[in-house]
């Protein structure tokens, strides 16, 4: 249902005045139709849009319950009132199908004309379209002067990518072939073209720092959140195309291990609930230590205001010597994996051994340590799991390294083989810069004639050298002091909701590779990503609170059992009779509407009855 204004004109006053009227629509043969249920008047008690659109609501929730239901969005009292009233009318006057609260309705039909058609994907839809609205991302966009259209044009793109992330092509072909997202957010799929997609994409980046800002605050408004710890970190995405001439694709180091292809970066900064607070784009060469001092002033207007500034997350490649400094400078604590691993260091005096589990059951020893080089906290971590597959690669890595000493020596032996004393030892340093970790724990000896020629070449294990001993031990490194090993521990695995992130937004929100050719393209693309990834992390916080863990995908999986259909057959009176309506949902789709406390359709029911003659004349050249 919604509320259609209408413009009115009195002869003798010439005043010219709007009315509205409760309408719901239809599709006979591709044609949309509007069904007037009930007019409403002049609606001057309400003053805002927001209460008109309320009201429409609150009437269908009524219609759909029988009357018999508490309102949940509506905290207008004024609206309420009128909700209830409008409500009375349409079952005084019948003016609805209310088969569901009491008044049953009976046809005669012939049933071999029944037939099942339009069968449309809708649970996901409208449960992302739902998290939109609880965002209030539809409000935002009006107060930034876009008109309903297009408001209705990028609620339709930002959901299915969070749906069915795809190119603009193919997202076009879905949102007209598969989606029943046009009949929730009121799009003309008719008319939509693969350019309006792209159009509103580009609309979109156009207002991402003011869009990212204000759903920041709304997020922390929304689940009265405080940030008191952030997370920092980049990964990035390959260009599937050469990217000539451009700005930001550049060969770098690719986490796809793609060296062949050109590299953009994107950095996130998230909460610990895994809320964004702030995304940037940089040149694909772009080292990741070397974008923290651009990100983190930023930080001040894009988390809330708890009274003190956040503790910092890091990976290692960003905790650089310089980046530590700055964030002291700036005031910000923080927590890191140090960079390297310390020679010299003591037990904290304060401290004693503590021993935890991991999410496995697998045992982890933390002891707060003192460095001799500075002033920093570091935890002092041995995971055992961590040190059998560290024992098991390195097993594996001496083995490879002793066979690449056997190989030179065979050639030595060989006739033709490498012999030349310095091509021997430019062999011996190829194979110690291809196993760098286990090279140093072997003594090479190399004899030779005299003359520069090779006679021959052994090896052994340094005397005194484990290679086993540091097996499983790393070192965090915080500014934090006072506070126990387990909660440094916990602090520091936060920076799991970061990798979390990059994985939705790269694997389920379809950010890799990009097939775009210019910049533009490329950025809109990505913001579009962002967008999709709020509906996820809003929908997946408040499941997480449930006790409801399951990943994005299978939830998508899990709600696209609920369908949208129309069903139509042939009554004794000639008239074919059509009824929309979604499919009840799954006991799983119920779990998880009722966890979010979301309605379970975005519709009860669409009905409409049409006389045999008017369908031939509508089908009629």
């Amino acid at each position: 249902m919604f509320v259609k204004p209408y413009q009115k004109y009195n002869i003798t006053t010439g005043e010219r005045y709007r009315v509205y009227k409760l309408c719901e629509g239809y599709r006979i043969n591709g044609i949309v139709r509007h069904h007037i249920i009930i007019s409403l008047g002049r609606l001057e008690e309400l003053k805002k849009v927001e209460q008109i659109k309320l009201l429409s609501t609150r009437v269908e929730e009524l219609v759909i319950n029988g009357g018999n239901t508490l309102a949940i969005n509506t905290a207008d009292d004024q609206v309420e009132q009128l909700a209830q009233h409008f409500y009375t009318e349409i079952r005084n006057k019948n003016h609805y199908d209310l088969g569901q609260v009491g008044h049953q309705e009976w046809e005669t039909v012939n049933i071999s004309t029944l037939k099942n058609r339009d069968a449309r994907e809708i649970g996901s839809e409208w449960l992302c379209k739902q998290a939109f609205d609880q965002l209030g991302i539809d409000s935002f966009l009006q107060h930034q002067g876009w008109d309903q259209e297009t408001i209705n044009l990028a609620t339709s793109h930002i959901i299915c990518r969070a749906v069915y992330p795809a190119s603009e092509l193919k997202t076009l072909s879905y949102i007209k072939e598969n989606s029943g997202i046009a009949e929730i957010t009121g799009l003309n799929r008719d008319k939509l073209t693969k350019d309006m997609l792209y159009g509103v994409s580009n609309k979109l980046y156009g207002i991402k720092s003011h869009l990212e800002n204000y759903l920041s605050r709304r997020t922390n408004e929304l689940f009265d959140l405080e940030d008191k710890i952030i997370l920092y970190d980049l990964t990035n995405t390959y260009y599937e195309g050469r990217m000539n001439g451009s700005k930001l694709a550049r060969f770098g180091r690719s986490k796809e291990k793609r060296k062949d292809a050109r590299l953009v970066v994107l950095g996130v900064v998230i909460n610990r609930e895994g809320f964004l607070k702030y995304s940037n784009i940089f040149e694909g060469n772009k080292a990741d230590c070397r974008t923290l001092e651009s990100v983190i002033d930023i930080l001040s207007c894009s988390t809330s205001d708890c009274g003190r500034k956040p503790i910092v997350v890091l990976d290692a490649g960003i905790a650089t010597d310089e980046n530590v400094s700055m964030l002291k400078s700036k005031g910000y604590s923080y927590m890191c994996v140090s960079r390297s691993s310390l020679k010299e260091y003591h037990a904290d005096t304060t401290s004693i051994p503590v021993e935890i589990k991991d999410r496995k059951g697998n045992p982890i020893e933390l002891l707060k340590v003192k460095s001799c080089s500075d002033k920093d906290q570091y935890l002092w971590v041995r995971s055992h799991a961590k040190a059998l597959k560290e024992d098991s690669m390195n097993g594996l890595l001496s083995q490879r390294f002793e066979e690449g000493i056997q190989g030179i020596q065979e050639g030595i032996q060989k006739k033709g083989g490498t012999k030349k004393i310095d091509k021997v030892y430019e062999r011996i340093g190829r194979l110690k810069q291809k196993y760098p970790s286990v090279h140093k724990y072997y003594d090479i000896i190399v004899s030779d004639d005299g003359n520069g020629t090779v006679t021959g070449i052994r090896y052994c294990h340094k005397t005194g050298e484990d290679p086993d001993k540091q097996a499983g031990i790393y070192f965090l490194r915080t500014s934090l002091t006072g506070t126990d090993e387990k909660t440094l521990w916990d602090i520091y695995n936060i920076i799991r909701e970061v990798e979390y992130t990059f994985r939705v937004l790269k694997s389920d929100l379809d950010l890799r590779p990009i097939y775009h050719k210019t910049d533009s393209a490329s950025m809109a693309h990505l913001q579009l990503g962002i967008l999709a990834y709020w509906l996820v992390a809003t929908i997946r916080y408040q499941l997480k609170q449930q006790g409801y863990n399951s990943n994005w995908r299978e939830i998508i999986r899990i709600m696209g059992t609920q369908k949208c259909v129309t069903t139509s057959m042939v009554n004794i009176r000639k008239e074919t009779i059509s009824v929309r309506q979604c499919t009840e949902p799954t006991k799983e789709v119920t779990r998880i509407y009722d966890f979010l406390k979301y309605k379970h359709a975005p519709f009860s029911r669409k009905k409409s009855v049409v006389p045999l003659t008017e369908i031939f004349k509508n089908n009629s050249p």
